[in-house]
């Protein structure tokens, strides 16, 4: 009975770590592809080494004396390992609930585990050393492939935990030295991908930040110093605002577009954009600009036309929800507010977006093009949106409708193989047009199997220079191929936000 309730207790430990593995730190948390974490991804690597020793010994050994003595050892080094993880993941990132829930699961099973398992090792201790086989047919089955399973992982988490150095991003700092002046922008949608990025090359700049979050919590992961509301009611009329950059709004790549669902992509963008003007309006020294977020799906489906900011749309639901997004920004142009609607492409980094979602399936050999692979990628890589930000933010003369993508597009095709040669990994296997239509609609029809071949006209002419205009060039700086970077990565700051009320406003006069 014993035996038989431990091997149900070991395959539920294996089936709950293969999916805190698979679902939290492959596909929603990115792990191997997040510079901070390669101390948690070294002691990943460490307890799947471990594990794969446990796993082949369990499924196919039974082992006496010395032998039974190295086992408890290397059981009593999981735990300490654990614990160290544990450690190391609350200095380092916020836990979603799920991975919480998960590792409080792992930990009570494998509490229950050592306790039906040590007192049969402590038996076997008391033997004369040996080894003998013992096999347990489908039980042996399970833990040679879990064994499998975590020797792939564990060398791969080690493998990331080296490259993690060399994915240390460029100095945020200079990524807004367009700015000659200390400035105070507001910036909303600050905990996005975008946004983060922003806060931090602004904070280390040494401008003067406030950022709208809804969730206080998730300010966890924005770089000090700044000043946080949770409501743009909360900042007085007599703050002075240099400039607000409005990237609020829900994600559009998450979920098929139901109803319910396109209601809410308009209603987050439109109302926070409404929450904006408004703000503008009752501040007694108006900003000098509003940087409104926008998409290059205010074109809608392209083809191969090549789209400036003279361009018209054609009509579908992303340029609806843009120009929607974009008419209530230009309500902030009343109170000679000078308004520039950003219209996005994808935005390339491995922290969000597109490629963030690509890499693992792309680092597994699983990547291909979508549908025909004919469609146009409008692309720019994340610090050099950064930049450009603040480069309008600095330029009086752009306003209205500026392209924010790099002026090189290309075709899906060209994206699949050049994504495949930085990560050295083959990109065959493509994603049939029809399943996606057949399954998500619209949603792919617009975001996946369509396509606009943007260009950033306005942006070149007032003079601003991409780093990264080639897509090799951006993967290689992206995913730290342009050269090795020695040293420790430095440890973020834990520096609580400062709250309206808290510290002082800049005034107007």
């Amino acid at each position: 009975m014993t035996s038989q309730v431990l091997w149900t207790l070991i395959a539920i430990q294996i089936a709950m770590g293969a999916f805190d593995t698979l679902y939290h730190h492959e596909l929603t948390e990115r792990l191997a592809w997040r510079p901070s974490q390669r101390h948690e991804l070294k002691l990943h690597a460490v307890r799947n080494g471990l594990y794969a020793g446990l796993f082949l010994t369990l499924g196919l050994l039974e082992v006496y004396g010395a032998w039974a003595l190295l086992m408890l050892a290397v059981l009593t080094v999981e735990v300490v390992v654990t614990l160290m993880d544990f450690v190391e993941e609350d200095m380092s990132r916020k836990l979603p609930a799920s991975e919480r829930v998960n590792h409080t699961l792992l930990a009570l099973n494998y509490g229950a585990i050592l306790a039906l398992i040590v007192p049969v090792l402590l038996g076997w201790a008391a033997k004369p050393t040996g080894i003998i086989a013992s096999p347990h047919g489908l039980w042996s089955l399970m833990c040679v492939a879990a064994t499998v399973g975590v020797a792939v992982f564990g060398v791969r988490d080690l493998l990331a935990s080296k490259r993690a150095v060399r994915l240390n991003p460029a100095p945020a700092g200079e990524l807004v030295s367009a700015l000659p002046a200390r400035k105070t922008v507001l910036v909303t949608g600050a905990t996005g991908f975008i946004g983060r990025r922003l806060i931090e090359a602004l904070s280390i700049a040494g401008h003067q930040v406030i950022v709208l979050v809804r969730d206080p919590a998730k300010a966890v992961n924005l770089r000090p110093p700044f000043l946080m509301v949770t409501n743009l009611d909360e900042i007085p009329a007599e703050t002075a605002i240099d400039a607000i950059v409005n990237l609020a709004g829900e994600p559009i790549a998450d979920w098929p577009w139901t109803p319910s669902r396109r209601a809410r992509l308009v209603a987050s963008r439109v109302e926070m954009t409404d929450g904006a003007v408004r703000l503008i309006e009752r501040l007694e020294v108006r900003p000098l600009v509003l940087v409104s977020g926008s998409a290059t799906g205010w074109y809608g489906l392209g083809g191969d036309e090549a789209l400036t900011e003279d361009s018209e749309g054609n009509a579908c639901f992303s340029r609806e929800l843009t120009m929607a997004w974009e008419a209530a920004a230009v309500h902030a142009a009343r109170y000679r507010v000078r308004v520039v609607r950003l219209r996005i492409g994808l935005v390339l980094g491995t922290e969000g977006g597109l490629l963030a979602k690509l890499l693992t399936p792309f680092e597994f050999g699983l990547g291909g093009r979508i549908g025909s692979g004919q469609q146009w990628m409008s692309w720019i890589e994340r610090d050099d949106l950064v930049r450009l930000i603040a480069h309008i933010i600095a330029t009086p003369q752009l306003d209205g409708a500026v392209n924010a993508t790099a002026p090189n597009p290309v075709r899906n095709a060209d994206f699949t193989r050049a994504l495949g040669r930085a990560l050295n990994r083959p990109a065959l296997l493509p994603v049939p047009a029809a399943a996606l239509t057949w399954t998500l609609g619209d949603f792919a029809d617009e975001l996946l199997l369509g396509g606009q071949r943007v260009l950033p006209a306005k942006a070149l002419a007032s003079g601003f220079t991409f780093r990264h205009d080639t897509l090799p060039g951006a993967l290689a700086a992206i995913l730290g191929l342009e050269g090795t970077i020695s040293g420790a990565l430095s440890a973020a700051p834990t520096a609580q936000p400062a709250r309206i009320g808290d510290a002082p406003l800049p005034k107007g006069g």
